[in-house]
């Protein structure tokens, strides 16, 4: 466990539940956030460690013209298959959880602070990430029901209902995880709703209301 003075915060939701909206939300209020997603495609760049673990499990099938890992093939093939996703798991997420570690210790300055963290599959993956060192004061949870999560799925990806329901199938119930998180931060209405909710969040943790 790092011994870190900063408020850290986890950001979680399901898939299409608006967990990019609310990250914009906050770092256009000047917050740090760190992105799982983002380290997640840094990891697998070219002549990375992990990029070269998950060549040789998946195959140069999974390669662009240019070698690099395309992550539409990788992605069709784990939703498909969970004994793949979960090997795909067990190669990237110690890099990606050691890299968060490290952005921690880098961003961390004062006990004023606060850093927040979106992990897309941080209730499925407690246990791993208790066991890199990272340790949470909050988790928040972007809360969007099955319904709208489907709307937005199948609007943002252009995919069937049946992909689309494959997908949100293969994570944690959404109502399930409302029920251990420590705060929901409903997104199924307007923007300024949205706004209102994070902003009286912030303000319980800047007065140390956690």
């Amino acid at each position: 466990m790092i011994q870190n003075k900063c408020k850290l915060i986890g950001i979680t939701g399901g898939i299409a539940s608006g967990k990019s909206t609310v990250k914009k939300i906050l770092t256009d209020k000047s917050y740090i956030v760190i992105d799982a997603d983002i380290i997640a495609r840094e990891v697998v760049e070219i002549d990375k460690a992990s990029y070269y673990e998950v060549k040789e499990f998946f195959g140069d099938d999974i390669l662009d013209n240019d070698r690099n890992i395309n992550r539409e093939k990788l992605s069709e093939i784990v939703f498909n298959n969970p004994d793949k996703r979960k090997r795909l798991e067990e190669i990237l997420y110690p890099y990606i959880f050691k890299e968060i570690l490290e952005q921690i210790k880098n961003k961390c300055k004062n006990n004023r602070d606060i850093i927040f963290i979106d992990i897309p599959l941080l209730f499925e993956n407690m246990e791993l990430i208790k066991d890199s060192g990272i340790e949470f004061d909050q988790i928040w949870l972007v809360y969007s029901d099955r319904k709208t999560q489907l709307k937005r799925l199948i609007d943002r990806d252009n995919i069937s209902i049946d992909n689309a329901n494959l997908r949100i199938n293969s994570q944690m119930d959404i109502e399930e995880k409302k029920k251990i998180a420590d705060v929901i931060i409903e997104n199924r209405y307007t923007k300024d709703f949205l706004i209102e909710q994070i902003s009286k969040y912030i303000f319980n943790l800047e007065k140390g209301q956690i």
